[in-house]
């Protein structure tokens, strides 16, 4: 049976306390909120040993009137603390807008966490290579547990189904880079020295540097998202749960086969921008194929082509290591895979060109220029 609340008030310790008995329940609470309104301070502490139950607005009373008064809560239950302990959380001013920050300071502390967020991006990725390295190492020691077919397929996917769209920009490019080349050579009366600029800016750069862009933003995307929306259905737990190691079953393969088709696709970007660049010289110069050829040949050297072939590799592991680690941090929501894909685009592009700068100054110094 419900009791009434009630109070009483004496003095302890040479303090004043305040006793609660009964239930202190919306149902018995009566006039006890007004009571305890008019009690004036100081009051040392309310006491709760005697009360039977509590419900919100009985544990609100208690900790709006112990505010007021700045007095302690003393004897209440473990299921009173409990809710009265939440009540106080909840009991916090809230800021409608944010205060308004000097502009200075604003910018500069965002340009604060830009760099904290980098410097830890940075280190995430160089432990995500070394795992990377330790699943090849283990992979090298125990043949049999290298899955080819995943490799295979992924071959399929990242080169083979790639060639279309790389095929269609590199051919536009050569073309593009042909018309402008030789609007600005034909003022000097030098058109010819087209074909210098098509063979040496695709073989060199341009091929290898728009495929790894196109990697990056086709291929690098797809695995964010694909091993983010494992990671959401607890699929790569499952697998770590049976014993199967993420790294080797699904990064891996995946690295693998963009390390491998790097090269090739950057070759035939090349080729198909430099047939774009022949079209435009036959079409809109006169330049006859066969003199197109010959020219290429004795202008482009082939320090041109190995440069090209010893950049594509780097560029598909950044591609593939930026792709994987960024879907390997998905948590939470499905919101933080589209958050994690659009990173790994970025960051991948950005490496990419960074790594392409580090290479043009490495190749410069050893004279490949």
């Amino acid at each position: 049976m419900m009791q009434p609340a009630d109070l009483s008030q004496d003095t302890r310790d040479g303090g004043s306390v305040i006793t609660l008995n009964g239930d202190l329940l919306v149902s018995c609470l009566g006039d006890l909120p007004a009571r305890l309104d008019a009690i004036e301070g100081p009051v040392s502490a309310i006491d709760l040993s005697e009360v039977a139950h509590v419900d919100t607005i009985g544990a609100w009373t208690v900790h709006r009137t112990a505010r007021r008064l700045g007095s302690d809560i003393t004897g209440a239950s473990e299921d009173a603390e409990r809710l009265i302990a939440e009540l106080r959380k909840v009991d916090e001013p809230v800021a409608i807008r944010p205060d308004n920050a000097p502009p200075f300071k604003r910018v500069l502390g965002e340009i604060g966490d830009a760099t904290i967020t980098a410097g830890k991006t940075l280190i995430g990725l160089l432990g995500f290579f070394g795992a990377t390295l330790i699943a090849t190492w283990t992979i090298i020691r125990r043949p049999r547990r290298f899955r080819i077919n995943a490799v295979v397929q992924r071959f399929e996917v990242v080169g083979v189904s790639a060639l279309g769209i790389i095929g269609l920009m590199s051919f536009l490019i050569g073309i593009v880079i042909a018309q402008q080349g030789s609007v600005q050579l034909r003022q000097f009366g030098m058109e010819m020295l087209t074909i210098n600029l098509v063979g040496r800016l695709t073989f060199r750069e341009l091929g290898v540097l728009m495929t790894a862009i196109m990697v990056a933003g086709r291929s690098g995307s797809a695995f964010a998202a694909q091993l983010g929306t494992m990671k959401l259905t607890e699929e790569i737990d499952a697998m770590r749960t049976i014993g199967v190691s993420p790294m080797e079953a699904l990064v891996l393969p995946r690295t693998i086969a963009v390390v491998v088709m790097m090269p090739l696709l950057g070759f035939y970007s090349s080729v198909i921008a430099v047939i774009g660049g022949g079209f435009l010289c036959a079409v809109a110069l006169d330049i006859p194929p066969v003199t197109f050829i010959q020219r290429l040949r004795e202008v482009v050297p082939i320090t041109d082509l190995w440069v090209g072939l010893i950049k594509a590799p780097v560029f598909g592991l950044i591609i593939a290591i930026s792709g994987c680690f960024q879907g390997m941090q998905v948590k939470a929501n499905a919101e933080e895979v589209g958050l994690r894909t659009t990173a790994a685009v970025v960051q991948a592009i950005f490496l990419v060109i960074v790594l392409d700068a580090m290479f043009a100054v490495l190749f410069t110094w050893i004279g490949w220029n």
